[in-house]
């Protein structure tokens, strides 16, 4: 919960990376909220108070995806609604001619997405969630200690950049807001 606060105010695309984790996390911990606080909040050297407030969240997340029928796989609403937005502002960054270095990195993360999806992605996620699926399993190999090869690397390299752009984009438009109009320019 302090970690997700932290990082939905600095990385959008982190934010979420993280959010996958967590329900990854509760899965893990077959959905069982005494479980996760016996074997997991009270590793953390936190204030009663605060670990307190962590199972409270940690609780809701389990709520949600009992209630969302989430339990074995896929995401919580919550967190497909920042996909959904995030994905909406890259539509509208495209479309604007007021973002050439956006789309230029767009255009070189291209050829991934759609190896990506050959592969067995899924035709029917956004191409940002491709994106995010990929960083998220990258991010899982290298927690299990799995090498990966060179050229995934590169390509989680160009994604990284391409994500982290968009990321930017999005604190920008929800801090000061994002002038799209093409006629300014």
């Amino acid at each position: 919960m302090f970690i997700a606060k932290e990082l939905r105010k600095k990385s959008i695309a982190e934010y979420l990376l993280y959010m996958w984790q967590v329900e990854d996390l509760i899965r893990a911990y077959g959905c069982s909220l005494a479980r996760i606080r016996r074997e997991y909040i009270s590793q953390f050297d936190y204030p009663d108070e605060e670990k307190e407030e962590l199972t409270d969240w940690y609780g809701n997340l389990i709520r949600m995806i009992n209630e969302e029928g989430r339990r074995e796989s896929g995401h919580l609403q919550i967190n497909k609604i920042v996909v959904q937005d995030i994905t909406e502002l890259h539509a509208r960054l495209l479309d604007s001619s007021r973002f050439p270095f956006y789309r230029s990195e767009y255009y070189k993360v291209l050829p991934y997405i759609v190896e990506l999806r050959k592969r067995g992605g899924d035709s029917n996620e956004s191409e940002i969630e491709t994106c995010l699926n990929a960083l998220y399993g990258v991010m899982m190999l290298r927690l299990q200690n799995k090498e990966i090869s060179p050229d995934t690397q590169h390509a989680i390299q160009e994604i990284s950049t391409l994500v982290g752009m968009l990321s930017d984009y999005y604190l920008k438009d929800k801090t000061e807001g994002i002038d799209f109009d093409d006629s300014t320019f």
